[in-house]
């Protein structure tokens, strides 16, 4: 029997790819060599606010800067929880500016901010999964960033170590598909990890909805969930048949102009936690 599925209202900061381009190569996906087509990027992140909006949830803008082409990616800009900010502190130079970008717009509007002694991007390495973190490390956060978040939100964190250099970040390698506590759900791509990671995985997330390299590749798992709704690519089909049998509704959404930089749908969007 399908388990009924529940949304729930979400806040996301998101940053419109105004200055958006592939102009260095920090990660597997980027080609400065291939054209960028920023008014396509521009549409299709415009349809990715527009479906949070149209699902009722609360959507935050930050100034996009020039210069900083990947400022798009907000989910790279800090780590909300409980309402207190972990500041992003990038290993490339090439995005060092958006974490205190990041970090003032949240102190603007309020927020606790604690800047980050050690190197973190945000989101894109931490996914809160019921009162657990799950952290990755490998190729941009450091393992001792792990140990700071832990110290600082009171939360358990729980270090994943990616392998594969496509799967960079930790949210191109899981989707958090039910973050409530006691209803634990995540989907994720087992060769994007270490094998003592994958057996971490296997044993805290039994039940885990697995992706197929076609899925991964996509960056299908680069997916964004309120409970119900699931922001999926839409190469992602067997993922998101796999959804479907467990009665969420995906909804493709093309972000493969944003795929060049290398992120899609949860790359762009920052879960604001208060």
């Amino acid at each position: 029997m399908t388990q009924p599925r529940t949304p729930t209202a979400r806040r996301y900061l998101m940053c419109r790819p105004d200055f958006f381009e592939v102009t260095y190569e920090i990660n597997p996906w980027m080609d400065v060599t291939r054209a960028t087509d920023r008014e396509r990027a521009i549409a299709q992140w415009e349809t990715l606010r527009d479906a949070y909006l149209a699902w009722g949830h609360t959507v935050e803008l930050i100034d996009p800067a020039p210069g900083l082409p990947d400022m798009v990616y907000a989910a790279n800009g800090a780590t909300v929880v409980d309402g207190l900010v972990y500041s992003a502190r990038f290993r490339y130079p090439e995005r060092a500016a958006e974490g205190p970008l990041y970090e003032k717009w949240f102190a603007d509007h309020g927020f606790i901010t604690q800047t980050a002694a050690q190197i973190n991007e945000g989101e894109g390495d931490i996914l809160l999964v019921g009162d657990t973190f799950l952290a990755g490390s490998g190729f941009r956060t450091d393992p001792a960033a792990h140990a700071e978040l832990a110290a600082l939100s009171g939360h358990e964190v729980v270090t994943l170590e990616l392998v594969d250099p496509r799967f960079y970040h930790l949210d191109t390698a899981i989707a958090v598909l039910d973050s409530r506590p006691g209803h634990e759900l995540i989907a994720y791509y087992p060769p994007a990890f270490s094998a003592t990671s994958q057996a971490v995985l296997a044993a805290r997330y039994p039940d885990a909805v697995m992706a197929t390299e076609a899925d991964a590749i996509a960056l299908g798992l680069n997916a964004v969930s309120d409970g119900l709704h699931v922001v999926v690519a839409p190469a992602a089909v067997d993922l998101a048949a796999e959804l479907r049998a467990r009665g969420f509704e995906p909804h493709p959404v093309d972000t493969t102009e944003l795929l060049k930089g290398g992120g899609g749908a949860k790359c762009c969007t920052l879960e604001i936690r208060s």
